[in-house]
């Protein structure tokens, strides 16, 4: 089963690429051939998903049918682990939290493909975007954090199984919902992204992201109130909260994502607060994934962490090219993101939403700040 699943990730990574790619170079012509070929981008990218579904398919299998012989299934599952559970192996370590976070991604990118047709100009733009990040979780899982390790000697007969903290009815629900948030703000800002690229006029970004936002700010808000509830019922930290660093990842989006969802109505409304939104947007995205590398890093000490590895260096690097891309863009085009009208009053519905916004900023700084300030003193 494990040369079924790598052969699954590496033709993703493969497909994912070509979508990459094509798309990018599709978008530097015109014509017949251009069009053809944004096309087959957009096939690769369908396609990237059925290859994503099929490996987190094999390794969910391979957790039920007790396959210890793939190292992953032996560190985090055994025979007596009851079926649920089993099933929640999927997310429950290092690598195959990543696999479903790619897993999420390639979904959420097989419904916009299949979905907007269009303005499809924007959306070709926004598709690539989603295929670069799809390429670089593909190229973790695939070298750096493979799900389908084989153990090596002896073939253990039972496996480590599952942390008896982790064994609570939440743990089937509050990854998924955390995960659905953190990798569904990726799709506002693959639009974000794009509409700053193109230039592009208006606010027919924000019209077609906002649902995709709403949605997402939903199963975000769902996973940070589980995992309140999960703590004071299990870890017994006498409290919803415990300033948990990894906690403190989850609830910094959020914050920028509430802001972001309240501030879209000035732009939508009377053309306010353009380069606000997009760097708000552009925030909740590299925080969700922050939060990913403070999870996996090491750099700091939660009991929510996984093991000390390499990858937090993957996370950083990507962390810094993608701040790169936005700040290059944003300097290039940014007199395009000019508002429409000023503030005319402090006594203003304009500036309760400005305060607002300026509460959960502060809110998310201090968060932050506090979360870092071990590391960095």
């Amino acid at each position: 089963m494990s040369q079924i699943g790598s052969f699954a990730l590496l033709l993703a990574l493969v497909l994912s690429a070509y979508s990459f790619l094509a798309g990018l170079v599709a978008l530097t012509r015109k014509g017949a051939g251009a069009e053809r070929l944004g096309e087959t981008a957009r096939r690769a990218g369908i396609a990237t998903f059925a290859m994503v579904f099929l490996a987190a398919l094999v390794l969910v299998i391979a957790a039920f049918q007790d396959d210890f012989s793939i190292a992953y299934i032996f560190h985090h599952s055994n025979r007596d682990l009851p079926g649920a559970y089993k099933f929640a192996t999927l997310w429950s370590g290092q690598e195959g939290s990543l696999l479903f976070w790619s897993l999420l991604l390639a979904t959420y990118g097989l419904v916009l493909r299949l979905r907007y047709k269009t303005d499809s100009r924007l959306f070709a733009h926004a598709s690539v975007i989603i295929a670069a990040v799809q390429v670089f979780f593909l190229l973790l899982l695939n070298f750096a954090a493979h799900p389908f390790a084989v153990m090596q000697g002896t073939l253990p007969q039972d496996g480590n199984g599952l942390n008896p903290l982790l064994q609570y009815p939440e743990m089937v629900i509050h990854p998924p919902m955390l995960y659905l948030g953190y990798v569904g703000f990726t799709v506002p800002f693959a639009f974000a992204l794009a509409a700053l690229i193109m230039r592009y006029p208006g606010e027919k970004w924000i019209q077609i992201t906002r649902r995709w936002s709403m949605v997402t700010w939903g199963f975000l808000t769902c996973g940070v109130f589980l995992g309140a509830h999960w703590a004071y019922s299990v870890l017994g930290w006498g409290g919803y909260w415990g300033w948990d660093p990894v906690e403190n990842a989850s609830l910094m989006p959020w914050l920028t994502g509430t802001a972001f969802l309240h501030s879209v109505m000035m732009q939508e409304k009377r053309g306010m607060l353009k380069t606000w939104n997009m760097w708000l947007i552009f925030a909740t995205f590299l925080l969700s994934i922050f939060g990913t590398f403070l999870t996996r890093s090491g750099v700091v000490s939660s009991v929510h962490a996984f093991a000390q590895s390499s990858i937090g260096d993957w996370f950083v690097g990507f962390l810094a090219v993608t701040f790169a891309v936005c700040l290059f863009f944003y300097v290039k085009n940014r007199s395009h993101l000019r508002s429409e009208h000023k503030l005319e009053s402090l006594i203003s519905r304009e500036s309760s939403f400005l305060f607002n916004n300026l509460l959960l900023l502060v809110a998310c700084f201090t968060v932050l700040w506090g979360t870092l300030f071990p590391v960095l003193s």
